[in-house]
């Protein structure tokens, strides 16, 4: 136990003193003709290597102590294949392997760390103040769904304003299709995607663009097929339960090892692939109930692995917890957290455009929920929830913006619907328009959700790949129970087909036609004024000053950095309003009309004695209007 308690310390102690950080686990290139394996197994008495390019002959690891097994074998080159065999009966893939070329149920590869040639070296990311996050799935994003196909549309994404794209999980994964968080091997970049390469070569595309990349890693449990880790040792625990399988073993016996794995997968994104943030899929499957928290201690070694490297790196969570602890000081009893999504923002806007109150949307509605969701972030903030029988949340208005992340969609909220269908089907080009003007005038970080930026047709359903047939009967099953099948919408489509997938393929010419294109210029517009007008870039609540008219359903928004003051108008009803001048009375410049009808630069003066001259806002129109002095 001590041995492995210095490990973690070591590797705490080197990136303090700046030290180049290496992952220990799995197989290392010593540059000699040698290759290191490393594996943490206490559930075997012996362990070898196979390598089935030469011949299969075991060659067996020495115990370490603790359970690790480790052994420096000689003639191994970078693209060699092989396999752990516990106890000379069973083969097994490496579960720190770096590439999965056949799968989850093939054998691992060696793969260099340091054999990319990066052109970022200069890179030392961007603040994340200035974060306009772009959500994709490698997959669908482009017609062949690789890593280098990508490459190819971030010049369209740079056209429009996106600062930061962040990958949906590709860990390796069973088949080649899925959403990503049914992944089993969390340091091996998805073979059909491109593999190692193919991801270095994006992440290196991105950054000579200006683009921060960010990663989606799943720390809260492993998928259903090719998950060996408990042939090898306690990586999962009975003592608590997730949705989605074994909750990992982050507190219990034998759980050190465990937190070592996890911490190291942080840190390799972060050093081996130049990631500069990770964000932490579904926190509140993370049980953790030691002294020190499994997310402080990783954030704090991720912070001191971006120091070293002197990048600017953050590790942003996804929690339906409505916990400040996430997001507060360590110093102060939190995690050290730099930010958290904030789905209340999403809901808030989501049941007051709909009408929606099935499921979580029934805590959610009011006209004063936006705006609460406006002034503080979390709009369930310890009152009772009517969705989860108690009272729930804290409060988050004492907290920066810029550390909640907000969206008017993302890929849970379009994909966890029974067809997987966008916000288009249910919302009109001006309520699109508004719930895109919420978001990015807001002072939050803001989060677009591909396709979005223009309407995007292509739903984006549950898919998955599976080899298992039993497997894939039991998801189908369990679709069907939660979404059984309604005379208007049908059955839920079969997430194991072909087809169900090649739906949510994104047809991003569209953007250049019809209300597609009202949609994407208005939306470039949206992130041109947030970037170019100080207010707007500022996320701090200081300079805003909130007016909410209730039973108008008008929200206006005072933001002033120095002597720029602008207005920002939001029409949350479906009737005209006409806008008082004490509210937005004398001389200004549009800067920005939802409808079109006043144009950009134009001056605009209002005189309290002349109704004429008063501002009406059209159904759910937004206007922008930049105040004289």
């Amino acid at each position: 136990m001590k041995d492995m308690i210095d490990t973690r310390a070591n590797d705490l102690k080197s990136i303090v003193k700046g030290v180049d950080w290496r992952l220990d686990l799995g197989a290392t290139l010593l540059g000699d003709g040698t290759v290191r394996f490393r594996v943490w197994a206490p559930r075997v008495r012996e362990l070898a290597v196979v390598l089935p390019q030469r011949g299969g002959n075991p060659v067996p690891l020495a115990a370490e102590g603790n359970g690790y097994f480790s052994g420096v074998v000689a003639g191994i080159s970078e693209g060699e294949s092989y396999l752990y065999l516990l106890d000379g009966e069973t083969a097994r893939p490496d579960p720190a392997s770096r590439f999965q070329p056949e799968g989850v149920h093939g054998p691992s590869q060696v793969v260099a760390a340091d054999r990319f040639a990066w052109s970022d070296i200069g890179w030392k990311g961007i603040p994340l103040d200035e974060y306009i996050i772009y959500e994709l799935h490698v997959g669908t994003f482009t017609p062949l769904g690789t890593f280098d196909e990508a490459i190819s549309r971030l010049d369209y994404l740079c056209e429009f304003g996106i600062t930061a794209v962040e990958l949906m999980p590709v860990a390796q994964f069973p088949g080649e299709r899925n959403w990503g968080y049914d992944g089993t091997y969390p340091f091996a970049p998805q073979n059909s995607y491109g593999g190692p390469d193919g991801l270095k070569r994006l992440v290196d595309a991105c950054h000579s663009r200006g683009l921060a990349v960010i990663m989606d890693v799943v720390y809260n449990h492993l998928g259903p097929e090719g998950n060996y880790l408990d042939s090898f040792g306690s990586y999962f625990t009975d003592r608590y339960r997730t949705p989605w399988g074994d909750a990992v073993n982050y507190d219990g016996p034998d759980s050190d090892p465990v937190r070592h794995f996890f911490i190291s997968n942080a840190l390799y994104w972060i050093k081996e692939y130049h990631f500069d943030a990770l964000r932490l899929d579904a926190i509140h499957g993370i049980y953790d109930f030691s002294a020190r928290h499994i997310l402080q201690e990783l954030a704090e070694m991720v912070h001191r692995q971006g120091a070293a490297l002197s990048r600017k790196v953050y590790v942003i969570a996804e929690s339906d917890l409505n916990d400040v602890r996430v997001i507060n000081s360590p110093d102060t009893g939190g995690y050290g957290l730099d930010a958290q999504w904030n789905d209340d923002f999403h809901h808030a806007l989501w049941a007051l455009l709909t009408g929606e109150r099935t499921g979580y949307y029934g805590d959610f509605g009011l006209f004063s929920d936006m705006v609460k969701g406006f002034q503080e972030g979390f709009v369930l903030s310890g009152g009772y929830s009517s969705f989860r029988k108690r009272r729930h949340g804290t409060s988050s208005a004492h907290h920066p913006p810029g550390k909640l992340v907000v969206f008017s969609q993302n890929h849970d909220q379009v994909g966890n619907r029974m067809r997987g269908e966008r916000p288009g089907e249910y919302l009109s080009i001006p309520q699109l328009k508004l719930a895109a003007a919420t978001v990015l005038l807001s002072p939050y970080v803001p989060l677009l959700f591909m396709g979005e930026e223009y309407g995007e047709l292509a739903p984006f359903p549950y898919f998955v790949s599976h080899g298992d047939a039993e497997l894939v009967e039991s998801i189908r099953k369990g679709r069907l129970e939660e979404f059984p099948a309604l005379e208007h919408q049908g059955a839920p489509p079969d997430p194991q087909s072909e087809a169900t997938f090649l739906s949510a393929k994104l047809d991003q010419e569209q953007r250049k036609r019809g209300e597609h294109r009202s949609i994407f210029d208005f939306y470039r517009e949206l992130i041109r004024l947030r970037k170019e007008c100080a207010p707007l870039a500022s996320l701090s609540r200081d300079n805003m000053k909130i007016v909410a008219c209730e039973e108008e359903q008008v929200l206006v928004i005072n933001r002033t950095v120095e002597h720029v003051q602008l207005l920002c108008l939001f029409n949350f009803s479906d009737q005209t309003r006409v806008i008082s001048p004490a509210l937005a009375g004398g001389t200004m410049t549009v800067l920005l009309d939802s409808t079109g009808r006043l144009p950009s630069g134009s001056s605009v003066t209002v005189y309290t004695t002349r109704p004429e001259t008063f501002p009406t806002l059209s159904p759910f129109g937004v206007f922008v209007y930049r105040k004289e002095h």
